[in-house]
């Protein structure tokens, strides 16, 4: 029923409801301040709960209740979510987990590593850098001779460049066994930053002087070299209005015909002089945006269509406009409206952070994160115990089919954290649940490498183990998500979903609360917005023929998109201030907009009120019957559940 961004979200206002979204510590307060059917409720817990959700500064004796009200409908339900058993079953057990591995994310990383990372990001994104490439490609698990190979071609190309061949004409060359692209460009990459390349090729590039030509770097692709051709001032930011005439994949030719003939049009009267707007106002069919004169919010390199940012970025001076430009949601002008450079580091840090946390540089905040536990853990290992897998596997294991049996009486201790220990039975499981077919290689190499990988994340896992003796604020938030989920589960079924497919009991709950569901007088009309008193004078000539409404439009807009657009439909009130200027049967006489056009309005009938039918309210009555459902599910719960509140506990929260 529920996206799993949305469900998450509501989960954790569950939980925010329960214990507040952070952590605080009040002091030990063990007096019992109220009794939900057999759980108590100490002072503490319910200060800790509502001095977060409450700001100090207005909070009342009136606020205090009003949150009692509030804990104690949570608690009711939190308590028949556990005598329900939801709390024992795998699915819930399952989602916990899911949320934990997210909240444990910030822990399992060295911070110190990551700040450096950002600050490096950011420092970076200040530069664009203008480089080619020389690609040789090798596989990140070739043996150690085809890893050679390769590494001597690249040195191969690069001292024939350092010689004086012509790079592209090198990098042409070696398209075939490299990068195909080269073969058209050269190695040309273009102008790139930080984030937009793997993280050892930008390092590299970052690190290569204009002119210069670097060693070789190592990526998952293979090995490169990299001529840095030219280095920029990052482009930074920009803002931009525009108008759009927007245009759909499946739309007809000639209705495309008719969207570039406007879009054309427009560019037209600019380039006339009117004013840019005006027109944005008028014509932009992104609405948003042309309540503002077309207007959009800064954006910079990435944040909007190619073309769109290309057109932008072009534009050399304060009001210049662009030709008109197509992108998938139809054709534009642009208008320059202001530049400025890159953001602050501070403006841009929980950004950087979203990315970073997706590039491969993370992995430098993980890797230190493993060296520290290794030491605070007093990590021992034994590789004599590794090495002895040499002899049990074969090559079965590059068909991911090794059975383990030949090291099936194998238990040594290969390495500890403490007292919890890790013996060869554990890598051989590990082994058999991380094979796949693979390449062919030397067998000593493989097992090295999943040897690593298996000390690696069994420290992250013993970390991952005691985060809730570390870190108080990390158990609390468990705490939270544990009930919020139970909360969600059980509203859910009691609440949510019932009022969805409870439709007898939702017509039901409509039919008594029809009154509440009731249309206003509204008014069956069509607008006519005509560019002028001759274009309107046209549309009223084809009326008294009873042309019907699209021939009108036909017609009219012959010569030009611009002329007539016509909204048909029925209106409430306060809608559209011309139909409530004219709130009677019939035809307007001429009005004028504020842009100077002339609007025709076109009242067919009114409509009395009355009630909303099932379909047109279900929206509101699923909402209200969903209040209704909860509010007879609590007083059933009070029942099974009593509750005793100690005023005189409760008048010493603070």
């Amino acid at each position: 029923m529920f996206n799993s961004v949305l469900r998450r979200s509501i989960v954790l206002s569950f939980a925010c409801l329960a214990f507040g979204c952070g952590f605080a510590q009040n002091g030990n307060k063990d007096a019992v301040l109220m009794t939900v059917g057999n759980t108590k409720v100490t002072v503490g817990e319910f200060e800790n709960v509502y001095h977060k959700n409450n700001n100090k500064e207005t909070a009342d004796t009136k606020s205090l209740n009003d949150y009692v009200d509030l804990f104690v409908n949570f608690k009711l339900k939190v308590k028949e979510a556990e005598e329900m058993g939801l709390d024992t079953a795998k699915s819930f057990k399952d989602e916990l987990m899911g949320y934990r591995k997210q909240l444990a994310q910030p822990y399992l990383t060295d911070k110190d590593v990551n700040e450096k990372l950002l600050q490096e990001t950011y420092d970076r994104l200040k530069e664009d850098i203008h480089a080619a490439h020389i690609l040789v490609k090798v596989n990140e698990s070739a043996l150690p001779k085809d890893t050679l190979v390769a590494y001597n071609k690249i040195m191969e190309y690069r001292k024939r460049v350092l010689k004086g061949e012509d790079f592209s004409v090198v990098a042409r060359e070696s398209a075939a066994n490299g990068d195909p692209s080269a073969k058209e460009n050269g190695g040309d990459l273009g102008f790139f930053t930080a984030l937009q390349m793997v993280y050892p090729f930008e390092t590299m590039a970052f690190n290569t002087k204009v002119g210069e030509v670097s060693m070789p770097v190592r990526t998952r692709f293979g090995y490169h070299i990299i001529k840095v051709i030219e280095r920029r001032k990052a482009q930074g930011e920009v803002m931009v209005a525009h108008i759009m005439v927007k245009t759909t994949p499946n739309m007809t030719k000639e209705d495309s015909l008719n969207a570039f003939t406007k879009i054309t049009e427009i560019h037209n009267k600019l380039k006339a002089g009117s004013k840019f707007d005006e027109l944005a106002q008028q014509f932009s069919d992104d609405k948003a945006s042309a309540k503002k004169g077309g207007e959009l919010p800064w954006f910079s390199t990435g944040k909007m269509p190619a073309e769109f940012e290309k057109a932008s970025f072009a534009l050399a001076n304060k009001g210049d406009f662009s030709e008109p430009v197509r992108t998938k949601y139809g054709w534009h002008v642009v208008k320059l409206l202001d530049k400025r450079g890159l953001a602050s580091f501070e403006d841009m840090k929980n950004e950087l952070k979203g990315k970073v946390s997706k590039d491969s540089r993370s992995q430098a905040g993980r890797s230190s994160l493993i060296a520290k536990i290794k030491s605070e853990y007093k990590f021992k290992e034994n590789l004599k115990a590794r090495d002895e897998f040499y002899k049990v596997i074969d090559t079965s294991l590059f068909e991911g089919r090794w059975d383990g049996a030949k090291a099936a009486k194998m238990n040594k201790t290969m390495f500890n954290f403490n007292n919890k220990v890790y013996t060869q039975a554990d890598f051989t499981n590990y082994i058999k649940s991380h094979q796949s077919k693979r390449p062919k290689t030397e067998i000593p190499m493989v097992i090295n490498q999943l040897y690593k990988q298996f000390v690696d994340e069994m420290a992250v896992a013993y970390e991952e183990s005691r985060l809730d003796q570390k870190y108080p604020e990390f158990k609390a938030l468990m705490q939270e998500y544990r009930d919020g989920i139970l909360l969600f589960e059980l509203t859910d079924e009691k609440v949510w979903s019932k009022a969805v497919k409870d439709t007898t009991g939702s017509k039901e709950f409509y039919e008594k609360n029809k009154s509440n569901y009731m249309w206003d007088e509204r008014a069956d009309a069509s607008v006519y917005t005509c560019a002028d008193e001759k274009i309107a004078k046209q549309v009223r000539a084809l009326m008294k023929k009873k042309k019907s409404e699209k021939d009108i439009v036909a017609e009219v807009n012959k010569n030009s998109q611009l002329n007539l657009s016509v909204e048909s439909r029925i209106f409430s009130k306060g809608e559209n201030e011309y139909v409530d200027k004219n709130w009677n049967p019939g035809t307007s006489a001429d009005l004028k907009d504020k842009d100077g056009k002339t609007v025709i309005v076109v009242v067919n009938k009114l409509l009395k009120p009355e009630p909303k039918s099932y379909q047109d309210s279900k929206g509101m009555v699923t909402a209200d019957y969903q209040n209704y459902l909860e509010k007879e599910w609590l007083e059933s719960l009070k029942k099974k559940y009593p509750v005793t509140i100690d005023k005189a506990v409760l008048s010493t929260v603070k």
